[in-house]
């Protein structure tokens, strides 16, 4: 069956990048148990072609072991050989996770969330990205002729995320010329961000076969439309109830979720040092972007960073059933694991605390003047990647979340990164991402 076949043992590094090593296909059962092994030092590395100092030098290595319900195979093509992925776990010789895994660090922190309150988390990340192509005509956005001008991009790109088992609910044309979006159905738990994950890398497959370049930069121009990975998500209570939701609540948030919310704000500037981790992520974010350039919160509003997205439904249960909540921040510099586990911890936060729900902002934050947003407790998010990293090891709780090296090994990669940006004009960083991401 696997006849010539190569699975791909991949994971998701500290730049958002899916690394892998690939194994002959009929060899995967075997590969259970232990994986193969990696060289620590491979967390360190940019999303470029060096690495950045790390604790590690040439020596230890972890195994990457795959998770056998992350398998993801398509095999659409008849000139091509399949898709075949497993997304995995960094795991020490003793088996015990490895401190620096992206994946145990969301994990660990969706275990907590269970642990303390009995609730999961159900995500779904929107995937935005720019197809880099000079052979496509001008299309206006949302149109038409933009989608239809992709149209057999656009055909296999359903055939295989469905074969990849992600859900996808809509593949359409964005504001941006030549940019799309891909969403799929909420996963629960973990499955969130290998879901993500998937899909990112299926997009990216279905282009390749198509002969067209995408990005996922978060700018791939200084003045071009940004790329966000904005998170949809809600709190599932034991039954499968969505607890987020209290028709009696502010904007149908229930006490939880204001909690929850709560935290997410307070920790927002430290949050953004996870979740828009490049130094081209802060040529997005910002005021008027529909990015937020703020760390508010809003019902409905488009540039808070975290917002109600209340369902309109007459009926309760069906209403109940979609109502969510966005977090606006995240870009695909980010990975996905990350952007989890951050949310979650921040929230959590929040939940132990009790945290007031912050006053709702139903105006772009950024047309108030400085002392209405002082009266709201509405402050600015960082303005660089720097600066981002700073918020980070201000905020005592935000720095405990990573474990010690973890946290010393990931500021390490993106202060290599700033020092790489710094020598480079907005239009270089922003050509560099492009073809990174």
């Amino acid at each position: 069956m696997f006849d010539g076949e190569i699975a791909l043992l991949a994971w998701s590094d500290y730049v958002g990048v899916t690394r892998c090593r690939g194994v002959p296909a009929e060899s995967v059962a075997s590969r259970m148990a232990n994986g193969l092994g990696w060289a620590v030092a491979g967390q360190a590395l940019t999303p470029f072609a060096g690495i950045a100092p790390n604790p590690w030098g040439p020596l230890d290595e972890v195994r990457q072991i795959p998770v056998a319900d992350t398998v993801t195979r398509v095999d659409i093509w008849d000139d091509a050989p399949p898709f075949h992925m497993y997304l995995c776990d960094s795991q020490s010789a003793d088996g015990s996770d490895w401190d620096c895994c992206t994946r145990a660090f969301m994990r660990r922190a969706l275990d907590d969330l269970k642990a303390e309150t009995g609730l999961d988390l159900l995500a779904a990340f929107e995937h935005e990205f720019t197809v880099m192509s000079d052979d496509l005509e001008f299309a206006a956005p949302f149109s038409v002729g933009a989608i239809r001008g992709v149209a057999p991009f656009a055909s296999d790109l359903a055939r295989a995320l469905g074969q990849a088992g992600v859900e996808p609910e809509t593949i359409e044309p964005e504001y941006g010329i030549q940019q799309f979006e891909v969403t799929t159905a909420p996963a629960l738990g973990a499955a969130s961000g290998d879901r993500a994950i998937i899909t990112r890398e299926v997009i990216r497959e279905v282009a390749r076969r198509r002969g067209l370049g995408v990005t996922f930069s978060p700018k791939p121009s200084p003045d071009g439309v940004g790329n966000g990975a904005h998170v949809h998500f809600s709190l599932v209570d034991r039954h499968g109830g969505n607890a987020t939701f209290d028709p009696a609540g502010e904007g149908g948030a229930s006490e939880v979720a204001a909690h929850f919310i709560a935290g997410v704000v307070r920790h927002m500037r430290a949050l953004t040092a996870f979740v828009a981790p490049s130094p081209v992520s802060y040529l997005r974010l910002g005021p008027h972007h529909w990015s937020c350039g703020f760390a508010s919160f809003g019902i409905q509003n488009r540039e808070a960073a975290i917002r109600i997205c209340p369902s309109t439904d007459p009926d309760l249960d069906r209403r109940a059933r979609t109502y969510n909540l966005e977090f606006r921040p995240p870009d695909p510099t980010a990975s996905p694991y990350m952007v989890i586990g951050a949310l979650v911890r921040a929230g959590l936060e929040g939940i132990r605390e009790r945290l007031p729900l912050p006053v709702n902002c139903d105006r772009d934050p950024a047309d108030l003047t400085p002392a209405e947003r002082a009266k709201l407790g509405i402050v600015p998010l960082p303005e660089s990647l720097g600066e981002a990293l700073d918020a980070l090891m201000d905020d005592e709780l935000a720095r405990g979340w990573m474990p010690p090296t973890m946290l010393e090994s990931y500021l390490s990669v993106k202060r290599t990164e700033i020092a790489l940006a710094a020598t480079l004009s907005p239009e270089q960083v922003c050509a560099e991402y492009a073809k990174a991401y």
